[in-house]
């Protein structure tokens, strides 16, 4: 349609929003083509936009971020009003997917390997240490990551917009430390139920991963059924792990990152001046949000430290050689075909 997304189906993030501005500038000037024009690209009529995520209100991406996203489209006044459904109100990840798709729910925060039950070769980017670090994933995102979610948006008909830091994945147990791979062996680590994250586990040195519902992971700590999980630490923290468990691990395996994903239906509502505002609001949030992730787990980690109870386990007391180099050859052979080469595209960029 007359969409600055759909005339730029893939591209998106710093670059593509500077492209998107300068179209709809040649727009204002009057030097449009024919189908950049028309009533649905110049009238910004009120569209109300569903926006869901499996966070709750306790996390930062919710209040450093969705909610942000929210304040600014509704105060910008061109139309929009913003619903938020936070804590998988309007059901888990795989069920909304499909929502998404048809335009039900038009802005949703999803993880890659979520995403990868549609289109399998996203979820490379959830594998153990793809990326360095958060740098090197939002470098990623803003230089090299059009092939990708080009691929994904041709397979789904859904654009990957940007991505907003969750915190980095690390391990907290009870009472079990862990400082290089070899410690994991025989640990009952609870994993969530996806091939790249049980992947992980392997490639990490977990021989007993639990795999339990999201809804399960506290009850299955407090009986034992598992001693451990991983999460960010702020994730951690706001679904009350860490009253069961004692200690975190911060080998920062994965770079955990929420997809904000929009549907060609959803951009077929929008006129070009909503488009724009859209694109470049989820783009300006991402650094703020990534602040409020960092303040927030250092918070918790300090209280963690300051705890007699508690143990935290820091880098400098980690094999992370050990664990990098160990998840890298893992999945050189795990990943084969178009996941191979996107996971070694990953790698190549890194520092």
């Amino acid at each position: 349609m007359g969409t600055a997304r759909s005339r730029r189906r893939g591209l998106f993030a710093a670059s593509v929003l500077a492209a998107t501005t300068l179209a709809v500038t040649g727009c204002a000037g009057g030097g449009a083509s024919p189908e950049d024009t028309g009533e649905a690209s110049s009238e910004n009529k009120p569209v109300t936009l569903t926006v869901a995520t499996s966070q709750n209100e306790q996390t930062p991406n919710y209040y450093c971020g969705v909610e942000l996203l929210k304040e600014r489209l509704e105060d910008a006044d061109v139309g929009l009003t913003v619903d938020l459904y936070p804590a998988s109100q309007l059901g888990p990840d795989a069920d909304r997917f499909p929502q998404v798709q048809a335009g039900d729910i038009d802005i949703d925060l999803q993880g890659a390997s979520a995403l990868s039950a549609t289109y399998e070769p996203i979820g490379v980017v959830d594998a153990a240490y793809a990326f360095d670090d958060v740098d090197h994933a939002f470098k990623w995102i803003d230089d090299s990551s059009e092939d990708l979610f080009t691929g994904f948006h041709e397979a789904t008909g859904v654009n990957v917009v940007d991505g907003w830091f969750f915190g980095n994945r690390t391990f907290t147990t009870k009472d079990v430390e862990v400082r290089s791979p070899d410690d994991l062996a025989g640990v009952p680590m609870r994993f969530p139920n996806s091939p790249i994250f049980l992947a992980n586990a392997e490639a990490m040195g977990v021989t007993n991963p639990v795999s339990v519902a999201v809804e399960e992971v506290y009850t299955a700590l407090q009986q034992g059924i598992a001693v451990g999980q991983e999460n960010p630490i702020v994730a951690t923290h706001s679904s009350s792990y860490d009253e069961v468990l004692n200690t975190a691990i911060l080998n920062d395996h994965n770079v955990g990152i929420h997809w904000i994903i929009v549907s060609d239906k959803t951009y077929d509502k929008l006129s070009e001046e909503q488009t724009e505002l859209l694109e470049k609001t989820i783009h300006e949030i991402r650094p703020e949000n990534r602040d409020c992730v960092d303040e927030e787990t250092e918070k918790i980690l300090d209280e963690y430290r300051a705890n007699d109870a508690f143990t935290v386990i820091e880098q400098d007391d980690i094999d992370m050689d050990a664990f990098r180099s160990q998840a890298e050859e893992y999945f050189e052979g795990f990943f084969t075909g178009e996941n191979l080469e996107a996971y070694q595209a990953i790698r190549e960029t890194a520092g």
